[in-house]
């Protein structure tokens, strides 16, 4: 009888062994999947921040301020190479350190780990110490992970993170961390091309008009606050003739005067550059073309129906014959494919053609 009742309570025992295995199983399998969903949530916040119309400094600063929620980081800094200097794009760290954490690729320990592409974990053993590459503080970080940050093998900057408490990361998980570094440099490699584009926008010498470029970066922004606009491009079908048979000084004084003349009579919340050459843009920001119709067709008729000339020359004049085309453009899509299409438009019709098309 006894050997039946211990026999009975190893089986028990086994039973309970396997069972709590089995539990602990499905926790880590739902640790696993928590971990994954909150991975995938943080990359669609990624995702959302790059779509937006902000300037691309203030996405990286957001994306920081993802990072430091969604992980719980204590400090979170983001340092990139300007190409003259290393300069903190993002950091919740106090501006009197900042000195010191964009001069990292100068501390020994970190050159390492630059040049072999791999992360630096550092930590002190108490309160007192201080990590190396703090230079006058001593009670705000007392472990730090540094990841080198390249782009197609291209050393770019760093991100590194860091916590006031000893040892902090001894047993974090660092596949997980070089997950949200691999996001940190798809979103730089994505934003630089913004970045580029932010960097180039010019005024134009006659119009005083800001560049194509503008509208894909301040201009988009304008635009993006509202569901819909009306996108209108117009050439000065007729400036190549006026340049050659009277002089290109008259041609420039079109210009301008016809710059001039649209500013004083649009809104502050329309959008109007030079895009190139003969041709410029209007973006109606939140009217429909249904609403901007009637105000282009007086536009054209003034501007036609005006003669422009130069003032030491008043014998030689001009009336400029512009050919326009109206789309509708739809906040998030591609505002690049619809200027696209308007422009070849006016560049394959009819020379003499003196319109307003809807494309």
């Amino acid at each position: 009888m006894l050997i039946v009742i211990v026999v009975f309570l190893i089986v028990v025992v086994i039973g309970l062994v396997f069972y709590n295995l089995n539990i602990h199983n499905k926790i880590q399998t739902y640790k696993n999947i928590s971990k994954k969903v909150n991975n995938l949530s943080v990359v669609q916040d990624f995702m959302s921040t790059i779509g937006e119309t902000s300037a691309v400094d203030e996405k990286i600063k957001k994306i920081n301020n993802i990072l430091i929620e969604k992980y719980e980081i204590k400090y979170s800094t983001i340092v990139v190479f300007n190409g003259a200097e290393y300069e903190i794009k993002a950091s919740n760290v106090d501006e009197r350190h900042w000195q010191a954490l964009k001069s990292l690729q100068d501390v020994d320990m970190f050159k390492d780990s630059i040049t072999q592409a791999t992360p630096k974990y550092v930590t002190v053993n108490n309160d007192q110490e201080r990590l190396p590459y703090q230079q006058m503080e001593f009670g705000r970080a007392k472990s730090a992970i540094f990841f080198p940050l390249y782009i197609d093998n291209v050393y770019i900057g760093y991100w590194i993170i860091e916590s006031g408490t000893p040892h902090d990361f001894d047993n974090v998980d660092t596949t997980v961390l070089e997950v949200i570094k691999d996001n940190i440099v798809s979103v730089l490699k994505t934003v630089v091309h913004q970045k580029t584009l932010e960097a180039i926008v010019r005024k134009d010498l006659f119009s005083g008009l800001y560049s194509e470029e503008y509208l894909y970066g301040e201009g988009r922004k304008i635009i993006d606050q509202y569901t819909t606009s009306t996108i209108c491009m117009f050439k000065i079908t007729n400036l190549e003739e006026i340049n050659h048979k009277c002089s290109r000084e008259l041609g420039n004084e079109v210009i301008i005067k016809l710059s001039e003349y649209i500013k004083e009579n649009i809104s502050d919340q329309y959008v109007f550059v030079r895009y190139m050459g003969p041709k410029f843009v209007i973006a109606f920001s939140g009217v429909e073309i249904s609403g901007v119709a009637e105000y282009i067709n007086d536009l054209k008729e003034k501007i036609e129906n005006t003669k422009i000339q130069l003032e030491e020359d008043e014998e030689m004049g001009a009336f400029p014959r512009l050919n326009f085309t109206l789309s509708t453009y739809y906040k998030g899509t591609g505002l690049e494919e619809i200027l696209k299409k308007q422009e070849e438009y006016l560049d394959n019709c009819d020379i003499d053609e003196s319109d307003i098309t809807n494309i």
